[in-house]
């Protein structure tokens, strides 16, 4: 009995034994492998454009998760470039530790890289995305340029306060809100060609505003290849709801018999500018005697008469001819409510042989305008900032000459300072849809991502 006893104790012992032994081998299996989910990573975008020496390039957001895992324990970095000499692994900056973190890139050189992102979670499991990244070169006034991206045409633009334009593009009926201070896509975007009856592009070249209507128009001249296009002889309003980010705009009323009106108007006086033969058909818009609008902005004291500002023709249509404006007398009316144009008394102001590309005033009635080529060849011919008062016969005065050396020509300005207040600055904005951002041939407004797409905005002192 004495032995049958202690076998059976023997045999419980054993049997305890293997248990314990088998959960000291549950203890040391790592817990991670069967309780961590695999982590997650998103990118607010898959495409990112930067700079080189840029000052606040924009940046994409990461989202990242792990189930069973807390989010601050998840790190992001980038793991990988295909082209570590426009930005490597270590360029890459990742800010944040929750569940959403910031991820900036710093460029070297000019080109393009595929960064991969990887978050790598507890249990050492990791996963990973690509972000196509583009570097345009460095440019001049690099601590005072921001980058607008999502297009690179721009063409016109408004403030609406709180530190926001609307902004147009002369490649697409759109219109889009950007920051005025970051760099990074719109906040938010109109396309007003339906609305409008649009449904090739109108060409905005030119807006300003009075009170809550922002006032657009087009070129009115014929397309590249010489065209009549209707779309492009429109003028238009849009209602300005809110400011800021939170601003909203509302499509108002249009005309499109202002061309129409303005050759009726020459051919009466005498075909004094030309603008019949400026219009015809086969003549291309950008020539020393063509027809191009690119500069609106209303007369001093006044909310009917606005300033048509014209990229061509020059008067006469020769080096050294001068810059012409003509006024439309009741223009808001023309494109609130598509009244008949009543012309003014034109307009002829010496600019150094060079045309206007855009007009803007501020409460005062100081004026500034960019002046620039009537050409095509937007980044080698010169530019320059002009003062005015507004009133015929008083002759502008040159500010400032313009840099021409960096992609994209001058095509708008945004608003005006208080141009008797020392270190006054004003804030231009270029057009690049003809340049090669990147160095592979490529036209901006040829590329394939629009997050690649930009025009850049710089801020000028313009009384020293």
């Amino acid at each position: 009995m004495l032995h049958q006893l202690s076998l059976r104790n023997r045999r419980a012992a054993t049997a305890a034994a293997g248990v314990l032994a088998l959960a000291a081998v549950g203890l040391n299996t790592p817990a991670d492998a069967a309780t961590y989910g695999t982590p997650t990573i998103t990118l607010s975008a898959a495409y990112l454009s930067g700079a080189v020496g840029a000052t606040g390039d924009p940046v994409v957001t990461v989202t990242v998760a792990q189930s069973g895992a807390d989010v601050t324990a998840l790190g992001v970095a980038a793991s990988a470039s295909s082209k570590s000499s426009v930005a490597g692994t270590g360029d890459v900056t990742v800010t944040g530790t929750g569940a959403t973190r910031q991820l900036a890139v710093a460029a070297h050189a000019r080109g393009y890289t595929d960064l991969t992102i990887k978050v790598t979670g507890l249990g050492g499991k990791t996963a990973t995305k690509t972000l196509h990244y583009a570097a345009s070169a460095a440019v001049q006034n690099s601590a005072d340029t921001r980058y607008l991206t999502g297009s690179s045409d721009a063409s016109a633009a408004v403030d609406v306060g709180g530190g926001y334009a609307v902004v147009a593009d002369d490649e697409s009926n759109t219109l889009r809100l950007y920051s005025r201070s970051a760099s990074g896509a719109p906040v938010k975007s109109w396309d007003v060609g339906s609305a409008l009856g649009a449904d090739k592009e109108i060409d905005i070249e030119g807006a300003t505003r009075v009170g809550n209507t922002i006032y657009w128009t087009g070129s009115l001249g014929n397309n590249k290849d010489g065209e009549y296009k209707s779309d492009r002889n429109t003028v238009f309003t849009t209602a300005v709801t809110g400011s800021g980010a939170a601003t909203q705009l509302t499509v108002g009323g249009s005309y499109k018999k202002l061309r129409d009106d303005l050759v009726a108007w020459d051919r009466a006086n005498g075909n004094r500018y030309g603008f019949a033969a400026g219009t015809a058909s086969g003549q291309v818009p950008k020539q020393i005697d063509g027809f191009n609008i690119e500069g609106l902005e209303f007369a001093p004291g006044s909310t009917t008469t606005a300033y048509l500002g014209f990229r061509a023709p020059l008067v006469p249509p020769s080096e050294g001819g001068k810059a012409l404006i003509v006024p439309v007398t009741n223009f808001d009316k023309v494109a609130g409510s598509g009244a008949k144009a009543v012309i003014g008394t034109p307009i002829e102001l010496d600019l150094g042989g060079l045309s206007i590309r855009d007009i803007r005033k501020n409460a005062a009635d100081q004026y500034l305008i960019v002046a620039g080529s009537w050409a095509a060849d937007d980044n080698s011919d010169p530019y320059a900032l002009y003062s005015w008062d507004g009133v015929a016969g008083h002759a502008p005065v040159k500010r400032a000459d313009l840099p021409t050396a960096d992609p994209g020509g001058w095509e708008a300005v945004v608003d005006v300072p208080d141009l008797t207040a020392p270190g006054a600055r004003a804030q231009l904005i270029t057009d690049a849809g003809s340049a090669d951002l990147y160095g592979d041939g490529t036209e901006a407004k040829d590329l394939d991502h629009a997050e690649w797409k930009k025009s850049r905005s710089v801020w000028f002192t313009v009384n020293s």
